[in-house]
């Protein structure tokens, strides 16, 4: 490991009632000469992940940058065109919200309606309508055909397993992909095994993953 080059990150994961209990006694990591210290998030390909294994801090951070965009984009609005104005919002906005976006899959309400209030406002600038406007929705589905965030997860969820399915797919993925049907031997009363769905193999765990 050259410690010019690289940046170590450590994090004990867990519960936030465990992460608690473990207080101050986080042992730390020493790599070499380098002694490496517990930290609370960590970043991953750009995704900030809590030692309580939540996204609050992601999504916080996704929503703070997006909506200081578009207060900037808001600014300059008069100047643009229809199609400038929806090139930068995707630049600047919806590409962010839409990155990594399959970590945001079984996450709680509260996470997906923030990330939705980004969106809301990313098309209310692309149309130039007011933040009350009573026809946002149709402006979202039909205007601009944009898909709501939960539409987007599972879109993106599809997109993989029929990738992984058809071998599209890199084999870390492919690997841990199987039938839900194959996999009620590990649960006697697998009720998933009776649907068409497919389950992720990790260690330990299977989940339900898609239908």
């Amino acid at each position: 490991m050259n410690p010019a080059q690289t940046i170590a990150e450590l994090l004990w994961a867990g519960t936030r009632h465990n992460v608690s209990l473990l207080g101050c006694l986080a042992s730390t990591l020493q790599l070499r000469l380098d002694i490496v210290t517990p930290s609370n998030h960590v970043r991953v390909l750009e995704v900030t992940i809590s030692s309580d294994s939540s996204l609050d801090q992601h999504v916080l951070k996704v929503c703070a940058t997006s909506f200081y965009r578009l207060r900037q984009l808001r600014r300059i609005r008069k100047s643009l065109n229809n199609e400038s104005a929806a090139t930068l919002v995707h630049a600047f906005v919806t590409s962010r919200v839409d990155y990594c976006n399959a970590v945001y899959a079984m996450s709680p309400q509260t996470i997906t309606n923030r990330l939705q209030r980004v969106m809301n406002a990313a098309a209310r600038v692309v149309t130039d309508t007011g933040k009350y406007h009573c026809r946002l929705k149709t402006i979202l589905h039909n205007e601009l055909h944009w898909l709501n965030v939960l539409e987007k997860i599972e879109f993106k969820l599809g997109v993989m397993v029929y990738r992984c399915l058809h071998d599209r797919a890199p084999r870390y993925l492919a690997d841990h992909l199987i039938p839900a049907s194959d996999a009620a031997h590990h649960r006697l009363c697998l009720r998933s095994a009776n649907l068409s769905g497919f389950l992720s193999r990790w260690p330990d765990s299977l989940e339900l993953v898609a239908r």
